[in-house]
């Protein structure tokens, strides 16, 4: 016979963040994560902090196109192991305090596939153990080089299996289920509903959301999809996000902050709507929650309805295995080259129309020519 789950505090780290270039500059940043945990567990003491999540990158930071863009080479140096020191103090952190902590995406080179490297999430239990390993599926190919599951699926579910629970995993805890998606993962619906047919309660997101992509009214995307993603599958959100950041190619509010802490109803409980540092609390109550998911009112897990969606997703849309072993992303507009498919696909089957001035033309020839031009610019990496 199980006990009631007691209301708990989670946190939500926004931090300044330095774009590591060595391990020195890792340290740096990890040694400014540990401060700021130990800030937001000292001064939210009444309600035991129990939970503490991570921004992705918030350790080695991330580069996008243009002077600064960083090729393979430069990320593998700065990638890390999950049985590395970095994650050991991460882990003697939440071992010290008695909590579960979500290290953010993390830049990690696994054991299996040594010739590149993945946007990671571990969530470290109160015994200082991997609790929960997580890689990033849907990587915007235009701003990750990481590599996901789906680029290389036949080696890594030889490796790691097929399984919704084993790609989307939810850790079943004494503080609730939780499990875990990244930046933009959240963009679209799909992650967050595996993770909530796995029965995910609390939803940690590290992000590293950028202005430019919608953090600011009059257009917060990144504020109204994730207010969805949490409504739909009644679970928490809790979303962290760059305070700012120190990069010679990057404005300081980069990534904006913004940070935000969502309800099971889609409420916005705690949100920082500057780029500047912040520790984020909130009361997690995760009895309420499970109330919540008794009414038949507007449940939407209740309420699905399978049949007629069946084929959405019958045939592929952006291709599998384009970087299988031996041949890892080397740069941003390699990872852009999956686009020429799922386009034509999207275009072929009538599903998009091209514009007046592009009618009849190939449209992956549209992105490719893009692509081309920007190399020859200067814009986008060619190595």
């Amino acid at each position: 016979m199980r006990n009631p789950i007691e209301k708990y505090t989670a946190l939500v780290i926004q931090p300044h963040v330095k774009v590591a270039e060595n391990r020195s500059d890792i340290s740096e940043n990890l040694d400014r994560l540990i401060r700021m945990i130990d800030f937001g567990v000292g001064y939210f003491w009444e309600v035991p902090v129990r939970l503490v999540v991570l921004p992705e990158y918030g350790l080695q930071g991330v580069t996008t196109p243009g002077k600064g863009e960083h090729g393979l080479d430069d990320f593998m140096k700065k990638a890390i192991l999950a049985d590395g020191p970095e994650v050991e103090a991460l882990a003697d952190k939440a071992k010290e305090y008695g909590l579960y902590l979500c290290a953010g995406g993390i830049i990690e080179q696994l054991p299996e596939f040594p010739d590149r490297w993945f946007n990671t999430v571990l969530i470290l239990g109160p015994e200082g153990k991997i609790v929960l390993r997580y890689h990033k599926y849907h990587i915007n190919p235009s701003l990750g080089l990481g590599t996901s599951p789906h680029d290389m699926w036949d080696a890594y579910t030889e490796a790691f299996g097929t399984d919704l629970k084993t790609l989307f995993p939810v850790v079943r805890t004494e503080i609730g289920n939780l499990g875990a998606m990244t930046c933009h993962d959240g963009a679209t619906p799909e992650v967050s509903r595996a993770l909530g047919f796995n029965g995910v309660e609390v939803l940690c997101h590290p992000t590293a959301m950028q202005e430019v992509e919608g953090v600011s009214e009059p257009w917060d995307f990144w504020m109204f999809t994730r207010r969805t993603r949490a409504h739909d599958n009644m679970c928490y959100l809790l979303g962290s996000n760059w305070g700012s950041v120190d990069y010679d190619y990057y404005p300081k509010a980069f990534c904006p902050g913004h940070s935000l802490m969502i309800d099971y109803t889609g409420m916005v409980m705690r949100y920082a709507p500057y780029p500047e540092e912040q520790v984020l609390a909130a009361t997690i109550d995760i009895e309420a929650l499970r109330e919540h998911r008794t009414h038949i009112n507007h449940n939407l897990w209740v309420d699905v309805r399978t049949e007629a969606f069946r084929n959405l997703y019958a045939q592929p849309i952006f291709p599998a295995n384009q970087f299988p072993p031996g041949k890892p992303p080397r740069n941003l507009a390699e990872k852009m080259e999956g686009a020429y498919d799922s386009m034509r696909r999207i275009y072929d089957r009538g599903q998009f129309e091209m514009p007046f001035d592009k009618e009849g033309a190939d449209p992956a020839d549209v992105v490719r020519t893009r692509i081309e031009n920007a190399q020859a610019r200067g814009i986008l990496r060619k190595d």
